[in-house]
C-alpha cells in the first residue's frame, strides 16, 4: 500500500508535473507531495527530474542513464536506484536539465537530507505499528517501490506492445501496479501529455488522480493527450 502511494505521487508530481510540465500542481497540494516523496523515498525532486529529462533526450543510447537495451535488463531492474544516483551526482546533469528547479528553504533544511526523510518515515511507521512491524513494513515498502521503479525502465523498454513509433513498450499489467507508468510507449509518444492511457482497457490511475486534482482546482492540466503517429 505504501509503495503504491509513493508510485502514485511519483508519477503525478515528479514525472507528469515537474519533469514534463504536463500539469501544474497547486501549492496547497504540492507541499504534501514534497513531504511524501521525502518521507517515502528520500529522493530530491530536481535530481529525479534531471535524470528523467536526460532519459528522454537520449532514450536507449549510450547517454541514457538506465536503458536496458544498452546496460542489460537485469542491471536496470536491480540497480535502477544506483543508476539514477550516479547520473544525478555527476556534476553535470542536474545543472543542465533542472535549471528551473532551484532549491528553496525547505529543500536546504529538510528535503535535500534524504537520510532525515527516510529515517523520519521509519520512525513514524514504528510508532504507528510497533518497532518490529514498522521495520518490516519499511523494508517491504522500499523493496516494492524500488522493484516497481526498476520495472518501469527495464520492462518498459523490453517487453510489451509498441503501437507508437518509439523504443518504449506498453504493458497493461505493469501499468495497473505502477499508476499508469507501464503505458510507457504511449508516454514516450507524447511526453507532455498528462494522460498515458489511450484505450478503454488501459489503466492509468495517475491520470485519475491528476484529473481529480484538476476538478477541485488543485492542478492545471497542460495537455491531456495529443494525436500521435502509430506504427
Amino acid at each position: 500500500m505504501l509503495a503504491e502511494i509513493a508510485i502514485l505521487v511519483t508519477t503525478v508530481y515528479l514525472h507528469r508535473g515537474l519533469a514534463h510540465r504536463a500539469l501544474r500542481v497547486h501549492p496547497v497540494a504540492e507541499f504534501p507531495f514534497r513531504v511524501m516523496i521525502w518521507l517515502m523515498t528520500g529522493m530530491k525532486p530536481r535530481e529525479w527530474t534531471a535524470v528523467h529529462r536526460l532519459h528522454h533526450a537520449a532514450t536507449d543510447t549510450d547517454q541514457d542513464p538506465h536503458s536496458p537495451l544498452v546496460l542489460g535488463f537485469w542491471r536496470v531492474q536491480l540497480a535502477n536506484a544506483a543508476l539514477y544516483r550516479r547520473t544525478a551526482r555527476d556534476g553535470v546533469t542536474v545543472d543542465r536539465y533542472a535549471k528551473d528547479l532551484q532549491p528553496d528553504w525547505f529543500d536546504r533544511w529538510f528535503f535535500d537530507r534524504a537520510w532525515l526523510g527516510l529515517g523520519t518515515g521509519v520512525v513514524i511507521l514504528c510508532l504507528a505499528l510497533g518497532w518490529q512491524t514498522g521495520l518490516l513494513a519499511a523494508v517491504v515498502h522500499m523493496t516494492t517501490y524500488l522493484g516497481l521503479s526498476g520495472a518501469i525502465n527495464a520492462v518498459g523498454h523490453t517487453y510489451g506492445k509498441q503501437p507508437h513509433d518509439n523504443s518504449a513498450t506498453n504493458g497493461r499489467l505493469l501499468a495497473l501496479v505502477t499508476a499508469g507508468e507501464g503505458l510507457h510507449n504511449n508516454h514516450h509518444s507524447v511526453p507532455t501529455a498528462a494522460r498515458f492511457s489511450r484505450g478503454h482497457a488501459e489503466f492509468d490511475p495517475g491520470w485519475w488522480l491528476a484529473r481529480s486534482l484538476a476538478a477541485v482546482h488543485l492542478a492545471t492540466i497542460r495537455h491531456e493527450t495529443l494525436p500521435v503517429r502509430t506504427r
